[in-house]
């Protein structure tokens, strides 16, 4: 046990480091464009869910918050936001990135995914055709300065994603905190997530040999779970070869971050919440088992 244990704190160490420089990076790109991203999803209107696709792919998980807080005031459709939560690795890409020799994984996920995200995302608009509507018409009237002047949009900007973070940064002032600060927090706290899914993982290939953690209707469920560790879990799974390419796009593609506890607080009617969740669930199943 003391073995596994050091072989996995040395494991998820070694990752410190690049996941510290690829964490920076992506918080300098979104300080530099995140905000043009936020305006272009919501703008998207009929277009969404392939803007929606593109954008939820940017490894950032304060997309998914600010599309549920838009879908919230119904700014973008269900098949936008779903879309979203389809193309959102969450921590999936740095992982990935933090071992190079593993790079080469990232382009065939997120292709499935953004190409599942965009199939899905005009299929349930089609479906949800009236929902749909409804929602295209009062995106035209916030554009055009005709909608309730009681609805207060702008508090779509204020949602925070994981460790604090700001959904909406003041592009015009450099915040040390956002964009040095966050980063190192992140990182320790994937870190730890790392280090405890390596470690559990370690203990069942010895205890049990070769684990059948390859079903894609449980890693599917494990998706579903509001928290980063969700997604570094499967992740780590792919990455030793416990699981393969089916159930890690079934995970990947459920993993809506924290996106769906959003939802979940917001949301008034419940019913659309249930019915979002077990259209996530269902798709991100059937994408991995097409797979």
């Amino acid at each position: 046990m003391y073995q596994i244990l050091i072989e996995a704190l040395v494991d998820s160490a070694k990752t410190i480091p690049l996941l510290l420089i690829i964490y920076i990076g992506i918080e300098l790109l979104e300080y530099k464009f995140g905000n043009q991203i936020r305006e272009w999803v919501a703008k998207a209107g009929k277009t969404g869910p392939v803007v929606g696709a593109i954008a939820g792919s940017f490894p950032q998980c304060g997309f998914s918050v600010i599309a549920t807080a838009l879908y919230n005031q119904r700014l973008v459709t269900m098949g936008t936001l779903i879309a979203v939560y389809l193309s959102t690795s969450d921590e999936a890409i740095p992982i990935i990135l933090a071992q190079p020799d593993k790079a080469y994984l990232i382009w065939p996920i997120i292709g499935v995914k953004i190409l599942i995200a965009v199939i899905s995302g005009y299929g349930i608009d089609l479906i949800f055709r009236k929902e749909q509507l409804k929602i295209i018409s009062h995106i035209e009237s916030v554009e055009t300065g005709h909608d309730n002047k009681n609805h207060h949009h702008e508090v779509a900007l204020t949602e925070t994603a994981c460790c604090g973070h700001a959904t909406c940064i003041e592009v015009d002032k450099f915040n040390v905190k956002e964009v040095v600060w966050h980063p190192i927090v992140h990182t320790f706290n994937v870190f730890i997530f790392i280090f405890l899914s390596t470690l559990l993982i370690n203990f069942l290939f010895l205890k049990l040999g070769l684990v059948i953690f390859d079903n894609v209707f449980l890693i599917g469920l494990i998706g579903l779970i509001p928290n980063c560790a969700s997604s570094v879990a499967i992740t780590q799974l792919y990455l030793k070869g416990a699981i393969g390419f089916g159930s890690v796009v079934a995970g990947l593609s459920a993993s809506g971050g924290l996106g769906l506890l959003i939802l979940w607080r917001e949301e008034k009617n419940k019913k659309t919440f249930f019915k979002i969740l077990v259209l996530l669930y269902v798709i991100a199943v059937i994408a991995g088992l097409v797979v």
